[in-house]
């Protein structure tokens, strides 16, 4: 924190704010500040919590009003990140802004790939053209990463209470899903791996099993961090209660994902607005009533345990495609579909040999076309398009517009964590310094999809 624990030093405040006395906090402890303010009839307090505090999520600056240890107003200071990446992308090809929009999001970097994609493909009317298995490998891959997005979340919301194990338990259990997502893109994070049109490559052989290997471990670290905090005496005494975010209020302030549903209402685009289709799968939209930080808790730990369901559903669709042949990841129009015919080999991801091979040595057009189209890129029809998907946090947006060229002349993303960190003031004022980092780690913002 910045400007909060004393000692104290007290000086006049600047010219025309005579009476108004300002305070320096050096560490120590908060009796001596209080109590200077009490003397002098000081009644408000400005302190600045981060950005550089851990539990303000790295860059979150949040200025706080106080009387004492109560908080009577907090306001959320964003853009440290200034990462620009919406302005970026519309300085690369349609294809390239796939490894822009992935970095917003760091956690779950997937849905932005996906959204964005979704959206390409809308202007340029394939969305009907997609194989299915690489909308199957879609979903394989965003439900995966709902739940090392929810488990990082509750995992570091316990951090930064001081409960470091909490923190262990959870990344021991992402790292279970970052080696899926490693065998599969070449990748831990910020893959392009989602292109449009489909996938950059197909599975390679036995993810399936692998992937079925890793669910009952994944399966029993959710139980084991789930026994350690939802029973824990001390764990509901920092989260009943706190962060409390009521139904109208959600609402009002356009709030979604766990936020909304821990509120009571059963609001989940993959079932409201389904896309990649989600209305094929069966699994369950998780609620809670008690619209606090604990409810939303209880809503990830439930929603990590439907996305297996679905994970496990996905996986028997794509076992019998394999028992059937080698399917298509790519749309078949080769003015669209990205040529490379990539590989996971033991340098990384690349070129296949075989690839390589046919463009160098056998055919001139295939290697111009392949040329043309990593250069220069696909054309869009001109036009604007709106897509939504359900984001582990929300609701994630994206709004393309098209000029007809091989670039986007607008690209704006909907990020759910800049809209719930709106409800910042509602879930602090009223409550203590310390529940403030509650109601931080309960929203679960990632700051480089607030500052894109």
């Amino acid at each position: 924190m910045a400007a909060t624990f004393p000692s104290a030093t007290r000086g006049a405040g600047p010219a025309g704010t005579e009476g108004v006395h300002e305070f320096t906090a050096a560490g120590g402890d908060w009796d001596e500040i209080s109590a200077e303010a009490e003397r002098l009839g000081d009644e408000r307090i400005v302190i600045n919590m981060g950005p550089q505090h851990p539990s303000t999520h790295g860059v979150l600056r949040i200025v706080l009003e106080i009387e004492g240890e109560t908080v009577t107003e907090a306001r959320a200071g964003i853009g440290f990140l200034h990462t620009g990446i919406e302005k970026n992308m519309e300085f690369r090809t349609w294809t390239q802004g796939v490894t822009f929009c992935t970095r917003m999001d760091y956690v779950a970097p997937l849905f932005q790939e996906a959204a964005y994609c979704l959206a390409v493909e809308k202007l340029l009317g394939i969305t009907d053209d997609l194989p299915e298995r690489a909308t199957l490998i879609r979903v394989l891959m965003m439900e995966l990463n709902r739940i090392s997005s929810h488990i990082v979340a509750i995992g570091t919301g316990g951090n930064e209470l001081g409960a470091t194990t909490m923190m262990t338990i959870a990344f021991r259990e992402r790292e279970e899903i970052l080696r899926i997502f490693e065998a599969i893109t070449g990748l831990r994070m910020n893959h392009a791996y989602i292109r449009p049109g489909g996938v950059a490559q197909d599975l390679a052989p036995g993810t399936t099993q692998m992937i079925r290997d890793a669910i009952p471990k994944i399966r029993d670290g959710i139980g084991e961090l789930e026994k350690l905090t939802l029973a824990n005496p001390i764990f509901i005494g920092r989260q009943k209660g706190v962060g409390i975010l009521p139904l109208a209020g959600a609402m009002a302030l356009g709030t979604a994902g766990p936020m909304l549903r821990s509120a009571g209402v059963p609001f989940d685009l993959r079932r409201a607005q389904p896309y990649c289709g989600y209305e094929n799968y069966d699994f369950d939209i998780i609620t809670d009533t008690g619209a606090d930080a604990y409810a939303r808790v209880v809503v990830r730990f439930k929603e990590m345990r439907e996305s297996l369901k679905i994970v496990q559903q996905v996986l028997d669709r794509l076992e019998a495609q394999d028992r059937k042949g080698k399917q298509p990841v790519m749309v078949a129009d080769k003015k669209i579909a990205w040529p490379a015919q990539l590989s996971v080999g033991s340098d990384g991801q690349g070129n296949s040999l075989e690839h390589i091979r046919q463009i160098m040595g056998t055919s001139m057009e295939a290697l111009i076309h392949h040329f043309k189209l990593v250069t220069e890129g696909f054309r869009v029809p001109a036009g604007q398009v709106y897509q939504q998907i359900e984001h582990p946090k929300g609701i994630l947006g994206v709004h393309l517009v098209s000029d007809g060229g091989t670039r986007p002349y607008r690209v704006h993303f909907r990020d759910p964590s800049f809209n719930n960190l709106q409800s910042l003031s509602i879930l602090c004022e009223g409550g203590t310094i310390a529940d403030v980092v509650i109601s931080v780690a309960s929203i679960d913002p990632v700051l480089g999809g607030v500052d894109r």
